[in-house]
């Protein structure tokens, strides 16, 4: 509240002094001065009014070659009045030559005078050309309204004028103010905003947090302030509330507080609110909608290789494809495929840079965008037959791991060598010679009933034979009873005598079948010369 006093005297006041035309109080200042000689010049017009300024007594006597006259009112004395006028005047002035005075206006009190009036009347023989501040003369009388006037200020009136005949000049200034009792009551308008705000996307396993502010964007307090907001179905807090309040308490204007919730998701979709703020007095608000979109990456992968391999050499090895794809509409950050070389199985290369640790392949794929895929190879030997099954496993960020399992059958195979050489070579007709037959299973399995068929020429004669099994003649055709079983990397012999009948050079045959041979028997045949 801002109070202005009322002085007891009146609530307007008027005072009048005259310059020159008074009798006493002229004639004690205008004995200080010494009369200025008829032949000098009017002195030079006063510069421009300075700014207000602050009284520090009164009065001041001020001097500046004027001849000063004062009064105080209401009471006379500077001590226990309002306002305060000193008019100072030159000791004389020439005839129709411009001259200056001025009008010295102050407020005695330390409070603000209103409506403060300064009014001078002329003289009849005494003519206005200007003042600072401006006015505009009815008649000879001047009038300036000052309006307020600060405690102890001071404001300077400076007038501009003419004497139009000889002998003596005279004006009167009269000043007036208005003092108030005021009470000022602030009336207000507390106004609430509040907004909301949060992330525009997550992931499935994400959680997400709300920031609420509240400000009091008017004038005034409130109190008892509020927020209120009632989550959109999939979405509590981690103990399950769905309908969260914050108690902000008073609010003064211009304040703002913040606040903020971190609440889960119960799956992929789309979510939007708005919170609520309230007060005391009625007063409420609305955020803004906030909408966020939950995502979820899904993982497919798929491993493709070969379904079998024959054993060769100390290796056959296998090339295995792995191919993992994001079927998901979020981001999979992270993306990992992981393979573990199984027992039984050598690790012989991987693409794409993969980490090799132990028994374990690793492929560290980044972040896969929804829809976009990776594929990887990875290449194992096995130098036993058996089957091995190999399993990859994909997993990143937020998304289920999966697994994807290929297997492949290694097999040897029986690979027989069949040999026959002939000692001793060339042999004379009536000699004998002996055929030395050799099956050597090379391979990596076992074959079994192993035949051999041997073809006597007609230029021999069958002596005897022997071997891993027994032989039967029939005609000129030997057969072997078959041979059980040849293991991989095994060998059987058999032998065969003949006596050269004739002379010629002949062809002994052999031939060889099993079970694991497919198609036409194996045939050997060995040259022996035989002269007479």
């Amino acid at each position: 509240m801002r109070t202005r006093q009322l002085f007891a005297a009146a609530s307007a006041a008027v005072l009048a002094m005259t310059v020159g035309c008074s009798s006493t109080q002229q004639e004690e200042h205008t004995a200080q001065h010494e009369p200025a000689a008829q032949n000098e010049p009017a002195p030079a017009p006063a510069a421009a009014a300075p700014a207000p300024r602050r009284a520090s007594g009164f009065p001041s006597m001020r001097g500046g070659g004027y001849i000063w006259s004062w009064l105080a009112y209401p009471t006379g004395d500077p001590s226990s009045s309002a306002l305060g006028i000193e008019k100072g005047v030159p000791s004389e002035v020439r005839l129709n030559q411009p001259f200056d005075y001025q009008i010295v206006v102050t407020n005695l009190t330390d409070i603000s005078l209103q409506e403060v009036v300064v009014q001078e009347t002329l003289g009849p023989n005494m003519q206005f050309n200007s003042s600072t501040p401006e006015t505009s003369p009815r008649s000879s009388v001047l009038t300036w309204a000052l309006g307020e006037m600060g405690p102890r200020e001071v404001r300077t009136i400076i007038v501009n004028a003419t004497a139009t005949s000889v002998g003596s000049i005279g004006s009167c200034a009269t000043g007036s103010y208005n003092t108030e009792l005021c009470a000022t009551i602030p009336v207000v308008q507390p106004e609430l905003r509040i907004t909301k705000a949060g992330p525009a996307e997550v992931l499935g396993c994400d959680t997400i947090q709300y920031v609420f502010e509240i400000t009091n964007t008017g004038t005034g307090s409130i109190d008892n302030v509020v927020v209120n907001d009632s989550l959109p179905n999939g979405l509590k807090t981690a103990n399950g509330t769905t309908d969260v309040r914050f108690d902000v308490g008073t609010l003064a204007a211009g304040q703002s507080k913040k606040f903020s919730m971190v609440v889960e998701s119960s799956g992929a979709g789309r979510y939007a609110n708005s919170a609520t703020a309230s007060g005391s007095g009625g007063v409420s608000a609305t955020s803004n909608e906030v909408v966020t979109v939950v995502r979820q990456p899904s993982l497919q992968i798929e491993k493709t290789g070969p379904s079998t391999r024959f054993l060769s050499g100390n290796a056959a090895p296998a090339t295995y494809t792995i191919k993992v794809t994001n079927s998901g509409d979020g981001v999979a950050r992270n993306a990992v495929i992981e393979d573990t070389i199984p027992a039984g199985a050598t690790f012989v290369r991987a693409s794409d840079n993969a980490a090799v640790s132990g028994g374990s392949v690793r492929w560290a794929l980044g972040d896969l965008a929804p829809g976009a895929s990776k594929t990887v190879t990875i290449t194992m030997s096995s130098s036993r037959a058996g089957e091995i099954c190999n399993t990859a496993r994909a997993s990143a960020y937020c998304a289920e791991p999966v697994t994807a399992r290929a297997c492949t059958e290694f097999k040897g195979i029986p690979v027989i060598l069949l040999e026959v050489v002939d000692a001793p070579d060339p042999i004379q007709v009536g000699e004998t010679t002996t055929y030395t037959i050799t099956a050597t299973n090379q391979g990596f399995a076992l074959d079994t009933n192993v035949l051999i068929i041997c073809t006597i020429p007609a230029d021999q004669e069958y002596v005897s034979s022997a071997g891993a099994t027994t032989g039967t003649l029939r005609g000129n055709t030997l057969t072997f009873a078959p041979l059980p079983r040849l293991d991989a990397k095994q060998r059987a012999t058999w032998t065969v005598t003949v006596r050269a009948s004739g002379e010629s050079s002949v062809r002994f045959g052999v031939s060889m079948n099993s079970d694991q041979l497919e198609g036409e028997p194996v045939r050997e045949t060995e040259a022996t010369n035989q002269y007479r």
